[in-house]
């Protein structure tokens, strides 16, 4: 193994090991993945760009989705690539420093995603609960500095980590059992002590994870008490309605990330390897996935949308026979 210089035993490059004990059947692995992926990517930019185009969707509540898709693009391209690489093709080395940045782009793009489920919870909140301020709350310098500063919040938090990462010696060996190259994954094959690394992934996950669902269960609890208070049905059932895709949205996104930080840290040696491998996987697909089929089916403005642009495409392909 080489190294980029002896007193730091940094190598110069890593193996990422794919999913350890299920080598043969990487292949078909691959296939639901590459799916996946595809689905996320035609899915999330499809609807940017209705957002962008229509009008109607030219609201807050749209503009914090059209945010949440950009992230999840973002966010499933700066693994899933290298891992259709290792799956397919057998390209498992990976440069040590291209390592480190696949890691911050990583953890500020999941940091990002929690920020903006957490931004879609207060649009909610404001709109439910101060519909006649909502214009004005949430104007555009408002909604553009909030994904400024969620953004600024996540990178400003993970740098530490290509730090903490890049001074542990990797005395035993450059082998990661993993995809890609995530922040406990690569320092546990470090020779050196990773209390410190350890301590920080938890700190960092209190400070981006649980700040942005205590924000989220707080705005949900003040909208269930003014929904509550609703004297019609209706209106009880439309302001519901209203948030049934965000809800879905926030399980989709937290469900898989909880599984994969608790077995990470206390789950490590009941729960097999492979499984942990793959749940980490989906952690990053399964909201860039199923959050444009989620809001395409819960929402009826996007819905509506869709069979405008429709109509509109066939109108034009008839106009040119």
């Amino acid at each position: 193994m080489s190294f980029l210089n002896g007193t730091s035993l940094s190598p110069a490059s890593f193996i990422l090991n794919g999913i350890p004990g299920l080598e043969e059947v990487h292949l078909w692995i691959s296939f639901p993945l590459c799916t996946m992926y595809s689905i996320a990517i035609t899915g999330n930019f499809g609807l940017i760009y209705l957002i962008y185009s229509e009008e109607a969707l030219h609201r807050p509540m749209y503009v914090f989705l059209g945010l949440l898709s950009f992230t999840d693009v973002l966010m499933c391209t700066s693994t899933l690539p290298n891992t259709l690489c290792i799956l397919w093709f057998n390209l498992k080395e990976i440069d040590f420093k291209a390592c480190l940045t696949q890691m911050f782009f990583v953890h500020t793009f999941t940091g990002m995603e929690s920020g903006v489920l957490m931004l879609m919870a207060l649009d909610r909140y404001v709109a439910i609960c101060y519909p006649l301020r909502y214009a004005t709350v949430l104007t555009n310098s408002v909604i553009a500095k909030a994904g400024l500063l969620t953004f600024l919040r996540g990178v400003m938090l993970v740098i530490p980590f290509t730090f903490l990462t890049k001074r542990l010696p990797y005395c035993r060996g450059n082998v990661i059992p993993h995809t890609y190259c995530d922040h406990m994954s690569v320092a546990k094959i470090s020779c050196g002590n990773v209390k410190v690394n350890a301590i920080y992934g938890l700190m960092v996950a209190l400070l981006i994870g649980g700040f942005d669902i205590l924000c989220i269960t707080v705005s949900y609890t003040m909208i269930l008490r003014a929904v509550v208070s609703l004297s019609s049905a209706d209106a009880r059932q439309k302001a519901f309605s209203t948030c049934t895709a965000h809800i879905c949205a926030i399980v989709i996104t937290y469900v898989p990330a909880f599984f994969t930080f608790f077995t990470h840290r206390f789950g490590g040696h009941t729960i097999p390897s492979h499984i942990h491998i793959i749940m980490a996987n989906l952690y990053l697909l399964m909201p860039p996935t199923m959050n444009p089929i989620v809001y395409g089916v819960k929402t009826k403005q996007i819905r509506e949308s869709v069979g405008r642009f429709l109509l509109k495409a066939k109108d034009n392909s008839f106009c040119n026979i």
